[in-house]
């Protein structure tokens, strides 16, 4: 399958996959999906939601495909019970996918000048957009969506920005928060919205979407299903396993981890692998492990009654969070952040 990209690239844009704007493909998802068209049907659909739920599950690409569904339809009365799938070879397929369609506002982590890469944080700026575009009339009287994808990457003053464009919002618009975390986000602004959770793709569903991205999972038996289990159901941490090292650096930094030992060396040589001047994502499969084995030793620790320990491990986790923020926020050194980062992992495990 030959696939053009059409849609702006993104912070997190993988090569040869579909951005969520230009992806006519959902998979999974049918609770939420049947709730959301049966609000629409009612007259009943929220002015604000949030599609909440893990890393690379789809809920961009459900808010896309909701949007066109709106734009399809914009007689709740006449509209279907099923999601309209969008049409690739539409114009209006084509205006969303490119962000020049006037009814939809996608908002993400803008450009840096400076570095000629990304933000780490949706800007205030960004956010600004929001009052600018619903002043301008309704294209053809329809529904205008504005799709923050990720809201969590909003800084504090983008936050309250949005905020009061939430407050009083005009008739027939739709706000759609993509989050990763919703404990990220201001009360105020999780009050204001329906969240909607959206839980990690079946077995089924997962395969389905690597096949349509055209990286099928592999065909021997045992690691389609070590791959299956370690991505969680998310189609963008099984891409990142499989094209990109990540079962690789999974399972060197699982294995310095439980060595319960200082190993200097397997450190440095992780940290050259993932710190490297072209190896972003790597970088990023690294911070996501790290965190995950944080989260994952919490949840163990709380499961089993230790809440103190559990406690303990959940600053830790904050903590590595906000280290892996401050080295993209300031371009810290990267190698200097997984050598600290492995340290704080073993220190987090004999807690």
């Amino acid at each position: 399958m030959m696939f053009e990209r059409i849609a702006p690239e993104q912070h997190d844009t993988l090569d040869g996959i579909p951005e969520p704007a230009e992806n006519p493909h959902l998979f999974g998802h049918e609770q939420a999906i049947a709730m959301l068209t049966a609000a629409y049907r009612s007259g009943k659909l929220p002015h604000a939601l949030i599609l909440a739920g893990p890393v690379g599950i789809g809920k961009a690409t459900l808010a896309f495909h909701l949007a066109h569904h709106l734009l399809r339809h914009p007689d709740y009365l006449s509209a279907p019970e099923t999601l309209a799938d969008p049409d690739p070879r539409s114009g209006s397929f084509r205006q969303v996918a490119t962000g020049a369609h006037p009814a939809v506002l996608h908002l993400t982590r803008p450009q840096n000048d400076k570095t000629k890469g990304f933000k780490s944080v949706v800007t205030v700026d960004e956010i600004r957009k929001v009052s600018r575009f619903l002043s301008m009339t309704s294209h053809d009287g329809a529904y205008r969506v504005v799709i923050v994808d990720p809201a969590d990457d909003m800084n504090t003053n983008a936050a309250n920005a949005l905020l009061k464009n939430l407050e009083e919002p005009p008739a027939r618009t739709l706000f759609i928060l993509i989050v990763h975390a919703p404990g990220s986000l201001l009360p105020t602004i999780r009050s204001r919205c329906q969240t909607i959770r959206l839980t990690p793709l079946d077995d089924q569903s997962l395969l389905s979407a690597l096949a349509a991205t055209d990286q099928p999972a592999p065909d021997e038996p045992e690691a389609r299903a070590a791959l299956v289990l370690r991505a969680g159901g998310s189609a963008r941490a099984a891409i990142l396993l499989t094209q990109y090292g990540g079962l690789e650096i999974a399972e060197a930094l699982d294995k310095i981890v439980q060595s319960g030992r200082n190993d200097i060396g397997a450190a440095h040589r992780l940290a050259d692998a993932v710190a490297g001047r072209d190896s972003a994502i790597q970088f990023e499969m690294f911070n996501r492990r790290a965190l995950d084995l944080l989260s994952d030793t919490a949840s163990q620790a709380a499961r089993a009654s230790d809440l103190s320990r559990a406690n303990l491990l959940s600053d830790a986790w904050h903590d590595a969070q906000n280290a892996i923020s401050e080295t993209e926020t300031y371009n810290l050194d990267k190698k200097q952040h997984v050598l600290a980062m492995i340290d704080r992992l073993n220190a987090a495990m004999r807690m």
